[in-house]
């Protein structure tokens, strides 16, 4: 069994669960699925919108496929969730990437 079957078969007993769902959309990232890949982001911020992790690695994906407008738009709504929660670290990589998209 693969890593994306192991994911997927943790997730039969724990759908809910945040962490397991960014961990197989970085899978679906390893294998060159970034649809996969984003859908289960969205499903993951619009569920769990405190998982700020989650909000770099699709605005990276939105990126890749020249939609920069919504991956700016992600940057900041993660920024926003890891100023909220006084997280130094992400809201910084966050806007690193924001900027960098800007330029």
């Amino acid at each position: 069994m693969n890593r994306i079957e192991k994911l997927m078969e943790f997730l039969k007993n724990t759908p809910e669960d945040s962490f397991l769902k960014h961990a197989l959309s970085l899978e679906y990232i390893k294998v060159g699925d970034d649809v996969a890949a984003a859908g289960l982001f969205r499903e993951l911020l619009a569920k769990d919108p405190g998982y700020v992790g989650s909000y770099y690695h699709l605005g990276k994906l939105l990126e890749r496929s020249g939609e920069t407008a919504e991956a700016i738009a992600v940057y900041e709504k993660g920024m926003e969730v890891a100023k909220k929660n006084n997280d130094r670290h992400s809201y910084t990589e966050l806007q690193v990437a924001k900027e960098e998209l800007e330029d």
